[in-house]
């Protein structure tokens, strides 16, 4: 029976700029056993390229088809809706590239939609420029709805939190791509070739990675290395499957390719 991951990335694998102790170990065992996963990741910022940069700089030595981000489902997403389409885009590489490369040209004039993904790079002005496109008909997309991003000196406000001041200033609603949505968490099940029931999507995050699995009917494991305690349960009317202190914690499970947990 083939059985693969899904795994969330910051509070999972690392957090901040630091290794998870044993997060290493856990995805040595995957490559060693040809176990297929990918990376998810809500952040648009990054390429696949520089994610995978990153991991390996870290001692997890991935290349760019382990790698899903938001930017990706979104970019596919709207070459499915409308092929070789425009977008006005608050964002940064990670978003403009995936966009590029399914097709989209980056417009400021008449857009198909506005696109709004992580970045610190925009200012009010973008935001002005935005708000009248979407006026005018553009329609609005968002590459998630996290309405904050962990740094290693505390949150800064995400993704989600730009698209509610264009919500506000508009009065239109915007459509997000990003987990929990079922678009991110199925096409990266299909980019992996599993069935939903061979999925087991691995997170800290219980309105994002655990409602996505529970969703699309995958397997969950909750990690508690990032920002859910295990007192946190109480508050949502669904469960994990399983609920550890960290990836390490599965490493024993895979290396005897026990089914409880892949």
């Amino acid at each position: 029976m083939t059985n693969g991951f899904l795994i969330d990335m910051d509070g999972v694998i690392y957090r901040g700029s630091e290794l998870i102790p044993g997060a290493d170990r856990f995805v040595n065992q995957l490559l060693e056993q040809d176990i297929p996963f990918l990376f998810l990741t809500n952040n648009s910022q990054r390429t696949c390229r520089d994610v995978a940069k990153k991991l390996d700089r870290m001692g997890i030595p991935v290349d760019e088809r382990h790698i899903f981000t938001c930017a990706m489902a979104t970019a596919r997403f709207l070459a499915d809706q409308k092929p070789n389409g425009t977008a006005y885009v608050i964002g940064e590489g990670g978003l403009l590239q995936a966009l590029h490369l399914n097709g989209y040209a980056v417009v400021d004039h008449d857009p198909d939609y506005v696109v709004v993904g992580e970045g610190r790079a925009f200012n009010f002005e973008m935001l002005e420029t935005a708000v009248r496109l979407i006026n005018n008909g553009a329609k609005l997309v968002a590459t998630n709805l996290d309405p904050n991003c962990p740094t290693p000196i505390g949150s800064r406000p995400g993704c989600g939190a730009t698209v509610a001041l264009l919500e506000a200033a508009t009065g239109r609603k915007a459509f997000s791509v990003g987990k929990p949505s079922p678009i991110m968490m199925r096409s990266a099940r299909k980019e992996l070739g599993l069935s939903a029931g061979e999925t087991t999507m691995i997170g800290d995050t219980m309105e994002t990675d655990i409602l996505g699995g529970v969703q699309m009917g995958y397997r969950t494991i909750l990690v508690l290395s990032g920002t859910t305690s295990r007192s946190d349960l109480v508050d949502f009317a669904y469960r994990p499957d399983q609920v550890v202190d960290s990836v390490a914690d599965l490493c024993d499970a895979v290396q005897a390719r026990s089914l409880s947990v892949v």
